[in-house]
């Protein structure tokens, strides 16, 4: 979080994941797994392996102090690291040469990057989950109910509110299988040693990685991904589309929710859109934070992207700009599934302000001027096509 409006952009609970304490906490998680696998493939003495998951406990360690020292090391691994060693001399001064053993910085941080995502990546689904399901429910209730269609930000023909809940919602469930795809593949454990061939495990690096995958439930990696970023980017770019299918479903909301078209608002609640000064408005504020986050998104993508180029094994500076965009990232797209998550169940649907607006337009028409554009029955057309749409969406 790197300022009061990034929070108010995101939720209490992905900040908590991406947190200083949880981020130091996952890991630990890393550095016990990692003693526990050399520990079994007897390249440490069962002894120090067990001190030292004993002592990879987040409340045994200054979290603030480590954050303090890392600008100075380069490194937030380098603090913790040393920290560990210091703590687990005071149990067993026999152990400590046994810590962070044949491993490296970017090991330890990018497996914690990938628990912590974990995390987060839950939320997200749960919420988008949610937002579809919503919407999917609007759809029904509302398939044949006739709605301006726009093009161009003008009125140009008849469809039904249902159809434009099922195409609001398609992206969605399209995100959700993609994200199904993408995040197993990015959700790597990361280890590779100094140079990425775990050359100091003695032959058993092979047997250390398959143990430490199956210990903290991340995929096995083909190889060391210290500078090949293209599988933990794809799933960047996953939530970036994420964030712009919301955006769009925002942007829409926000338009029909305006004064003068009144054909949709966000739910009313005491404090909630509501200037104390003016209060006859009524502030669509999950749009905003949906349409904020949609704004932000592509940059941080882009930085992902521009960040691929590494130089051979690992990189100076770009991999730390990709470790830095990533959790704002993030944040931003639970920010913006949360907001309308919690909008569209109880989303304020007005059909006779839609029919109202269809007959304005109508009415407005030459005399004489055909008006085969706003004929009811191709709301009746839309909505029988969104009924056949949304088995489909339940389907998936």
């Amino acid at each position: 979080m790197s300022s009061i409006f990034e929070a108010f952009l995101s939720t209490a609970e992905v900040q908590e994941a991406f947190g200083e304490r949880s981020f130091v906490a996952a890991m630990l998680r890393f550095e016990a797994a990692l003693a526990r696998a050399q520990a079994d493939a007897g390249l440490i003495p069962e002894t120090a392996a067990q001190t030292i998951i004993g002592t990879c406990k987040v409340e045994l360690f200054d979290v603030a102090k480590i954050v303090r020292e890392s600008p100075r090391s380069g490194s937030l691994a380098i603090p913790l690291v040393a920290s560990l060693k210091e703590t687990v001399g005071l149990f067993n001064p026999a152990a400590v040469d046994h810590v962070h053993r044949g491993c490296t910085s970017q090991d330890v941080i990018d497996t914690a990057m990938a628990l912590v995502t974990r995390d987060a990546l839950r939320l997200i689904e749960a919420d988008v989950a949610q937002c579809v399901q919503a919407l999917l429910r609007l759809a029904e209730q509302h398939a044949f109910a006739p709605v301006l269609a726009r093009t161009l930000t003008q009125p140009a023909s008849v469809t039904s509110f249902g159809s434009k809940c099922v195409v609001w919602a398609a992206p969605l469930v399209r995100s959700l299988q993609r994200l199904r795809l993408v995040a197993p593949r990015a959700l790597q454990l990361q280890l590779g040693g100094t140079a990425g061939t775990l050359a100091s495990m003695n032959g058993k690096g092979a047997q250390v990685v398959e143990r430490m995958a199956l210990d903290l439930q991340l995929t096995r990696p083909v190889a060391s991904w210290h500078a090949q970023r293209d599988e933990w980017v794809a799933l960047g770019c996953e939530f970036g589309l994420l964030t712009g299918s919301l955006g769009k479903l925002a942007k829409d909301l926000m338009l029909m929710s305006q004064f003068e078209v009144a054909e949709v608002a966000e739910p009313a609640e005491p404090g909630r859109g509501g200037p104390a000064n003016m209060p006859h408005k009524h502030n669509p504020v999950a749009c905003m934070v949906a349409i904020a986050a949609a704004q932000r998104a592509p940059q941080r993508v882009a930085s992902l992207l521009a960040a691929m180029p590494q130089e051979h094994e690992r990189a100076l500076g770009a991999w730390q700009a990709e470790l830095a965009e990533w959790p704002l990232l993030v944040m931003a797209t639970h920010g913006s599934a949360r907001a309308l998550a919690q909008a569209l169940p109880a989303l304020q649907v007005d059909t006779r302000r839609m029919r109202a607006n269809l007959d304005t337009m109508r009415a407005s028409l030459p005399k004489g001027t055909a008006d085969d554009w706003f004929a009811l029955s191709l709301a009746h057309h839309a909505g029988t096509l969104a009924m056949q749409q949304l088995a489909g969406l339940r389907l998936a």
